[in-house]
């Protein structure tokens, strides 16, 4: 019988490991989120600061995410996964009664990428636009969008520049 102990016990370990799975880790399978740097608009190469910034998320219910008054010279927003636009509302409060409102809808086509077993799927955005429609033409303070790069499929770099 104990012939038979020894194989049996080999076997039994080799079926327990051979059962299991490497592990599987996601390092960098984040949807990319949208970088926005505000510049200068007479010299698109010198960030400039937005005093008393209010970023306001849209979607087809109202509000959907708000970035506080805050003074920023780059923000980074999410774009909706599934859809083909989402719109913000940008205001720069001045004072109390004097607020510039801007909207900037951003359309774009959403991309599943599959990444690995452990990530599974990201979206990229590709082929991205954007739409600025100024609420107050007397008090216009965005003077122009540019669109450094038309493919979001990271979050290391500047992908839209505002000029004011």
């Amino acid at each position: 019988m104990s012939k038979f102990k020894f194989p049996l016990v080999i076997l039994l370990g080799i079926l327990a490991f051979s059962a299991c799975e490497k592990d599987d880790i996601c390092i960098d399978a984040d949807t990319p989120r949208l970088i926005i740097r505000f510049v200068d608009a007479l010299d698109t190469t010198i960030s400039k600061d937005v005093q008393n910034l209010v970023v306001i998320g849209l979607d087809e219910m109202g509000v959907r995410d708000t970035i506080p008054n805050v003074a920023l010279d780059s923000i980074i927003l999410s774009l909706r996964p599934n859809a083909t636009s989402t719109s913000f509302t940008l205001k720069r409060a001045l004072s109390i009664t004097d607020k510039n409102t801007d909207t900037i809808t951003f359309n774009y086509e959403a991309k599943e990428v599959f990444k690995s077993r452990a990530c599974g799927y990201t979206v990229n955005y590709e082929n991205l636009q954007a739409a600025l429609t100024i609420k107050n033409p007397d008090s216009i303070w965005i003077k122009g969008i540019i669109i450094d790069t038309a493919l979001i499929e990271n979050s290391a770099a500047t992908h839209v520049k505002i000029l004011h």
